[in-house]
């Protein structure tokens, strides 16, 4: 049996949306954006949700939104996909990285504190596999120093910390539709806010920094005529991906309480392993399970992680790894970040590894899944 990591969840609903925007002649940002958009922020609660070509692009915009300069710091967790720390490098700004929890692998907060300087400008929280981070503490160490709170979103759809979705705590959020996501639209991201002015600002960098509705200007609404009001990007998303969009949207519970089932199978089984360290969701969240991630007791085994991985692909089943941390990249280690530096994030990357966990998977696959994984831990038990 060979199962993937991950494999989207493609219908034809998906294939006819897209489709339509095919024979409709419209395939770059149109229409069906800003339908995405308005069906988007109606269903996360939210005054504004701004459409973009990756999540990536919605934290760089989010920051330029919220005025970072050269010299500024943000404050972002060790252990997270290099695109949290990669936008503040593009203002020549300093990303300062902070250790995790060893349970849940979110920022730690009780260390954000002592990271903070003059020169601290905003805190970026990951919700890491979808769980929300502690929105409640971080928030309030950001109104004590005068620090913007821009949520990494890109696993957290749908989520929610004490009965508050996410996309409606922080200043900002950031939401990713990549391929492997939760919504997923190939390439794509969304930006939502409730500050108007902050809005209309990534509209406009979304798409060169040209004038409100300049998309419009192939349309008979249109003009051929623009004004250019700032230097931005080419950072928009198409009808094309929009119409992906729009169509994942409407799954968007069931596809999740499919992987909430996924969890709660491999987590009845796995629980009754001392060789197997389970994910921690705290008890006011309520996670997306985009991702699942295992750990292993290394105490109790004669393997390690990347072993595990290879006995798993062995037998046919794709895992993965999230995430290298920030500061074992060559990139981060020639400015002086150093692993000892963050002992929990160690800890972490040690052990952990992703489990598949889509909606389509079938019952035979998890339980193969399931099977093999207990055969290797009983296998190389000490």
């Amino acid at each position: 049996m060979q199962i993937p990591f991950h494999k989207p969840y493609i219908t034809e609903d998906e294939i006819n949306e897209v489709v339509d925007s095919l024979k409709k002649g419209w395939i770059t940002m149109g229409y069906k954006t800003i339908e995405f958009e308005n069906r988007f922020k109606e269903y996360i609660g939210s005054k504004n949700a701004v459409a973009v070509n990756s999540c990536t692009a919605g934290l760089h915009l989010a920051l330029r939104a919220i005025g970072l300069k050269e010299g500024d710091e943000v404050i972002v967790p060790t252990i997270t996909f290099v695109a949290t720390a990669e936008v503040v490098n593009y203002f020549k700004a300093k990303p300062v990285l902070v250790d995790v929890e060893k349970d849940t692998h979110l920022i730690d907060v009780s260390k954000i504190e002592e990271k903070i300087t003059p020169k601290t400008k905003a805190i970026i929280p990951v919700h890491y596999s979808g769980q929300p981070a502690d929105m409640d503490e971080i928030l309030e160490i950001a109104k004590k120093y005068n620090l913007f709170v821009i949520e990494d979103a890109a696993h957290s759809l749908p989520a929610w910390y004490k009965g508050r979705i996410v996309g409606i705590i922080g200043d900002i959020t950031a939401f990713s539709f990549y391929a492997t996501k939760t919504l997923a639209t190939g390439e794509g991201g969304m930006v939502t806010t409730d500050n108007d002015e902050w809005a209309d600002k990534i509209r406009i960098l979304r798409l060169h920094g040209i004038s409100k509705d300049a998309w419009k200007r192939y349309s008979k609404e249109g003009s051929w005529e623009y004004d250019v009001l700032d230097n931005g990007y080419k950072y928009n998303m198409t009808d094309i991906n929009a119409a992906l969009g729009l169509a994942q949207l409407k799954k968007l519970q069931w596809m999740w309480e499919k992987r909430i089932k996924i969890a709660n199978t491999y987590n009845q089984t796995f629980k009754n392993y001392e060789e197997l360290i389970l994910y921690k969701v705290k008890d006011n969240r309520i996670t997306s399970w985009h991702l699942y991630p295992l750990k292993l007791n290394l105490k109790v085994l004669r393997i390690d992680r990347n072993r595990f991985v290879e006995e798993l692909k062995a037998r046919g089943i794709g895992t993965s790894v999230h995430f290298i941390p920030l500061y074992r990249f060559s990139y981060y280690r020639n400015q002086g970040f150093t692993p000892g530096a963050y002992p929990n994030s160690e800890w972490v990357f040690q052990r952990v590894v992703s489990l598949p966990i889509f909606p389509g998977m079938k019952k035979e696959e998890i339980d193969y899944i399931i099977e093999n994984i207990v055969d290797l831990v009983k296998k190389f038990k000490r």
